[in-house]
C-alpha cells in the first residue's frame, strides 16, 4: 500500500481529503503543522506528499526545501490558495514535482497523485552495477542473461529500489508481497532476501525493522 503524508492546517480539509485518498487505497499519515511532519519523515518512507503552502510556523515551500537539502526526493505535490506566479515559480524552484490550486477536485488530484507516482520508477531498465533490472518484463538480468529468482523475490527488490536506500519495514514488504487474503511468512523473507544478496550483496538487515539495499556514494 502506497504511503501519503498529508500536510494541511485546515483541520475539516485535511480530514476531507484523507478520507478520499483512502478510500481509494492510500495509507495516510495527515498532520497540521511543518515541524510534526518533517519528524514524520524521519520516521517512516512516504511515496508521496502533499503539503499546503500556508502552514503554521513555516510555508511548505521552506519545509520542501530542507528536505530537498536532506537529499529527499520524495514526489511532491503543492496544494495552495495562492494564485500569484511568483508563488509558483517558488513552489517548482524548491523541488514541487506538481503545484494545485483551491479549491481543490478531488478526482483531478487523484489524477495527478496517479500520474506523478508512475513516473516513479519510469526508467524501464535500472543498471545496478553489472546488473539490469527490467521493470516492465519485471526481469534481472546479468550479460544479457535472465537470472531467475521468482516472482516475490523480485517484487521485494522492486521494493528495495524505490526505497532509494531507506529502510523498508517488514510490514511494507508484507503489505507489497502478499494479499489481504494471504498469510504472509516471515521465513519466506528471508529466503528471498538471502537469494537477492547472491547478486546485491549491499542489502542490509536492520535487526528488528527491515531491509534496506545500501547505495555506494
Amino acid at each position: 500500500m502506497q504511503k501519503i503524508l498529508l500536510l494541511e492546517d485546515d483541520k475539516l480539509f485535511n480530514e476531507t481529503i484523507e478520507d478520499f485518498l483512502e478510500e481509494e487505497g492510500f495509507e495516510v499519515h495527515s498532520l497540521l503543522d511543518p515541524y510534526s511532519a518533517m519528524e514524520l519523515t524521519y520516521e517512516l518512507k512516504f511515496d508521496l506528499y502533499l503539503f499546503d503552502v500556508n502552514l503554521p510556523y513555516e510555508s511548505g515551500f521552506s519545509l520542501l526545501k530542507q528536505l530537498r537539502d536532506s537529499g529527499d526526493k520524495t514526489p511532491t505535490i503543492f496544494l495552495t490558495s495562492r494564485n500569484d506566479k511568483v508563488s509558483l515559480i517558488e513552489g517548482f524552484d524548491v523541488g514541487a514535482d506538481d503545484y494545485m490550486k483551491k479549491p481543490i477536485d478531488l478526482d483531478e488530484l487523484l489524477l495527478r497523485i496517479r500520474a506523478l507516482l508512475r513516473r516513479e520508477l519510469r526508467d524501464e531498465k535500472i543498471e545496478i552495477g553489472e546488473y539490469v533490472v527490467d521493470t516492465q518484463a519485471k526481469e534481472l538480468r546479468h550479460n544479457r542473461e535472465v537470472i531467475r529468482v521468482g516472482v516475490k523475490a523480485f517484487e521485494l527488490l522492486m521494493l528495495l529500489l524505490k526505497a532509494k536506500g531507506k529502510v523498508v519495514t517488514m510490514q511494507d514488504i508484507e503489505e507489497e508481497l502478499w494479499s489481504s487474503n494471504e498469510e504472509a511468512s516471515l521465513g519466506s523473507v528471508r529466503v528471498y532476501v538471502a537469494s537477492l544478496k547472491k547478486y546485491f550483496p549491499n542489502i542490509e538487515n536492520i535487526r528488528g525493522v527491515g531491509y534496506r539495499l545500501k547505495f555506494s556514494r
